[in-house]
């Protein structure tokens, strides 16, 4: 039934850490009739790209906010129902920036304790709304966010505002002495425009996930000691039992029990003796967990994304049990079905390159995590083995690599190098029973 009051279509909290979003497809136009809980649009942020179901049934009488920009949260992007007439210009937004101000926001600029004798020219007063994702940034850089002109709505500082001023050169030192002597120094040089396009090229814009995937890999290197160890498996075991348990697990339970379905099982079952691994560290604290919330990332199509879906509580899962967590989570992120708990509270993350034919690679840790794991190609390889009398010789064994990058400010490489042979151990001596 439609609606005889007008609905309003605002841009959703896609999580406590976002507070913005792309519109990248309106699924209606002005005119249409849509039902309640009809896909309307898509839109993307930092974390996931997913449809956003319109709020109640009648028409599209307005969209407000078009395909490619970016709002904040709780921004007005259409109206259902109700009279045209009286649409409100896009311009008053003070909606947005009541919705995303929980306490955290107020805190935000709170590291300006440590900066403050270094007074700060600021534009009539010191109330610019800062998201929890610039404020984090800026704390990690020591930026006071007041520093940087914002381009967001009433002046607010974007990510984009904050990681462009990062990227233009290091922050202004406060001088020692003269401080009073020396005039104020002048703001970054704007950075070169882009080159315009040259024959054969394309240019396309970058998306809210894109840009979120760059952010987000630059700061866990600027972030984390990389390290990355491997080890070769012989997956004789894990083969055998695969090709056992296939034709059951599809025909009963419609699930295909993939090679890398194994090794997380073997993984979430190996970081029980391995807290850090599964661990983080918060300022000075050292976090452990007696759960694991297993990561395995996601392409999205045409490798316009990458997205880390999470199993909770894979400890408690058996074969099947994550062999069906890994389809349905591979599913609904290429169909665009994820919700914002899909990607969040993450401990430990699986990458799985090896379905391209990869035999290595040094994979990035999705912070705060202290690890991610890699798993490559499955190859035959001539093997040396050793039989019951001791003598050695050459077969045949299908190998594959797997890594484990880390974090060396808390896992150690020994460390690190026992978990590994411990994960060997349990694909070489598989016994479990899949179900």
């Amino acid at each position: 039934m439609a609606t005889e009051t007008a609905v309003d279509v605002v841009m959703p909290q896609m999580g406590v850490s976002v507070s913005e979003g792309t519109v990248t497809k309106w699924l209606k136009r002005e005119g249409e009739q849509i039902e309640a809980d009809e896909p309307l649009l898509e839109i993307s942020t930092d974390k996931v790209d997913t449809e956003v179901p319109s709020p109640a049934s009648g028409t599209v009488v307005q969209i407000l906010v078009q395909e490619g920009e970016t709002v904040d949260v709780g921004t007005k992007l259409a109206q259902i129902g109700g009279s045209a007439g009286t649409a409100p210009a896009p311009a008053p937004a003070p909606e947005p920036e009541a919705a995303p101000t929980p306490t955290p926001v107020a805190e935000a600029p709170a590291p300006a304790p440590a900066a403050a004798p270094e007074p700060v020219a600021e534009p009539s007063g010191n109330g610019k709304f800062v998201s929890p994702v610039v404020a984090r940034i800026a704390s990690e850089h020591g930026i006071d966010p007041n520093q940087i002109p914002g381009t967001g709505r009433g002046g607010r500082v974007t990510k984009q505002d904050i990681l462009a001023f990062v990227e233009s050169g290091p922050a202004p030192a406060a001088p020692q002495a003269p401080a009073a002597a020396e005039a104020p120094k002048a703001p970054p040089a704007p950075t070169a425009p882009a080159p315009a396009p040259q024959t054969g090229e394309q240019v396309e814009p970058v998306s809210a996930m894109r840009r979120g995937i760059a952010e987000h890999m630059r700061r866990s290197l600027d972030t984390a000691a990389h390290v990355t160890s491997a080890i070769e498996v012989d997956m004789s075991k894990i083969v055998a039992a695969r090709a056992a348990l296939k034709k059951e697990f599809q025909s009963a339970y419609g699930v295909n029990p993939t090679y890398l379905a194994f090794v997380a099982r073997a993984a979430t079952d190996t970081l029980k003796d391995y807290p850090y691994v599964n661990g983080e560290l918060r300022g000075d604290s050292i976090v452990t967990r007696n759960y694991v919330n297993l990561g395995i990332a996601v392409e999205l199509a045409d490798g316009k994304g990458l997205i880390v879906p999470v199993i909770r509580n894979a400890e408690g899962l058996n074969l099947l049990g994550v062999a069906r967590g890994i389809a349905d989570l591979a599913s609904r992120a290429r169909d665009k079905k994820l919700l914002p708990d899909d990607v969040q509270g993450g401990t430990f993350t699986i990458t799985n390159p090896g379905g391209y034919g990869t035999f290595h690679g040094t994979p990035v840790i999705n912070q705060p995590q202290s690890a991610i794991l890699g798993t490559y190609a499955l190859v035959k390889r001539p093997w040396v083995v050793t039989d019951e009398d001791g003598n050695d010789a050459i077969a045949i064994k299908p190998i594959m690599n797997i890594t484990l990058t880390y974090d060396h400010r808390l896992v150690d490489g020994a460390y690190a190098g026992r978990f590994l042979r411990d994960l060997r151990e349990r694909l070489e001596n598989w016994e479990g029973d899949g179900t």
